[in-house]
């Protein structure tokens, strides 16, 4: 079970979900973003609280999206314009695949625009109301230039995969950037951060 709505389930067992949970099926192994990691549950609680208060930003992009966990959960929790992407060419069959998996609650729908590549690829463009990056802090770190670049004023942010020692690091890396923390949440040693770009 992750977070109010969700319940993970890998390719082998996938069937009925708890009542008043929506099943999301997974092949593990297939790429990160399996929704076994903190770093995943956080994202998808924060995405969830983020529906329950009314805001969902669009357009959203999906940095370092894995399977696509994060777009999908963004999609059955109300948004609509989203595009995810991996520098990793092996998500590009693992995200086509995942869609393919959970088909059944999507009713036929594709849930989001998916592609190989970076942050710079032409198919990026902004401005974003809502950035997902569940990758290493050092990427994020990385990125974070461009992030500030594409990210609409008063856009949010959704960062982890960081670990909760690292978090003054991060909170100081995102304001230098221009993004304002509202919420830290942790689970275990790591932690993920709901951040909005000045206005």
């Amino acid at each position: 079970e992750v977070g109010r709505r969700f319940h993970v389930q890998p390719l082998w067992q996938r069937g009925s979900a708890p009542a008043g949970r929506t099943p999301v099926v997974v092949n593990p192994g297939l790429a990160f973003g399996t929704g076994g990691h903190e770093t995943t549950r956080l994202c998808m609680e924060l995405l969830e609280d983020l529906a329950d208060d009314g805001l969902r930003p669009e357009p959203v992009l999906d940095i370092g999206a894995g399977t696509g966990i994060l777009s999908l959960a963004a999609f059955l929790l109300g948004w609509r314009k989203l595009t995810a992407f991996d520098i990793d060419p092996d998500c590009g069959p693992a995200m086509e695949e995942f869609i393919e998996l959970n088909a059944g609650v999507l009713g036929g729908a594709r849930p989001f625009e998916a592609f190989v590549g970076t942050l710079e690829d032409p198919k990026v463009r902004g401005p974003y109301g809502l950035l997902l990056a569940n990758i290493l802090l050092e990427t994020i770190q990385e990125l974070l230039p461009i992030m500030e670049r594409i990210a609409a004023p008063g856009g949010l942010l959704v960062a982890s995969g960081i670990l909760a020692e690292r978090q003054d690091d991060a909170l100081v890396s995102l304001a230098v950037h221009g993004f304002k923390p509202l919420r830290v949440s942790r689970e275990g040693e790591w932690i993920a951060i709901l951040a909005q770009k000045e206005p």
